[in-house]
C-alpha cells in the first residue's frame, strides 16, 4: 500500500496564521494611502497621454490644438490644423479619466511649458493642497520616472 502524501492539520494552520499575520500588518499600511494611490495613478495617466502625444506630435509634426484637445489622440481631428499623418486607431484607445472621475486638462500651448496636461485633483477645481491640489506634468518630478 502506498501512503498518502499531503499537508497535516496543523502544516495548514501555520500557513493561515502566518498569512493572517501578514495580512494585519501589510493591509493597514495600504489602506491608509488611498489619496496617496489616486495621486500615483493621476501622474501615471498623465506620463502616459503626454507620451502618447509626442507620439502624435512625431507622426504629423506638431501637437494637438487646445480645442482639438485630448480627444484627438482617440478620433482623427476635424478641425484645423487637420493631421496628415494621424495613426489609423489612434493614439490611445480611449481617454483615462482621473482617479476622481474628472477629464483630464489639455493645453497648448501651455501656462507651464510647450503642454499642459492636468488633473485638478479631488475637488475637481483649480487649486487646493493635499489631495485637493492640481497635479500637471510640469509637477511631476522627472527623477521618479524615466520617461521625458
Amino acid at each position: 500500500m502506498k501512503k498518502q502524501q499531503g499537508f497535516t492539520l496543523i502544516e495548514v494552520m501555520v500557513v493561515v496564521v502566518i498569512l493572517g499575520i501578514l495580512a494585519a500588518i501589510i493591509v493597514p499600511q495600504i489602506m491608509s494611502r488611498p489619496d496617496q494611490a489616486k495621486v500615483v495613478k493621476a501622474q501615471q495617466d498623465i506620463l502616459a497621454i503626454e507620451n502618447a502625444l509626442d507620439l502624435y506630435k512625431l507622426d504629423n509634426g506638431f501637437y494637438p490644438s487646445t480645442d482639438q484637445g485630448l480627444q484627438a489622440l482617440v478620433k482623427k481631428p476635424e478641425i484645423a490644423p487637420l493631421p496628415q499623418d494621424w495613426k489609423q486607431g489612434g493614439y490611445l484607445k480611449r481617454l483615462p479619466t482621473d482617479p476622481w472621475s474628472h477629464p483630464y486638462q489639455y493645453l497648448n500651448p501651455g501656462v507651464h511649458g510647450t503642454l499642459d496636461i492636468f488633473s485638478y485633483g479631488a475637488n475637481g477645481k483649480p487649486s487646493g493642497k493635499g489631495i485637493d491640489a492640481t497635479i500637471g506634468n510640469w509637477t511631476i518630478d522627472d527623477s521618479d520616472n524615466t520617461s521625458s
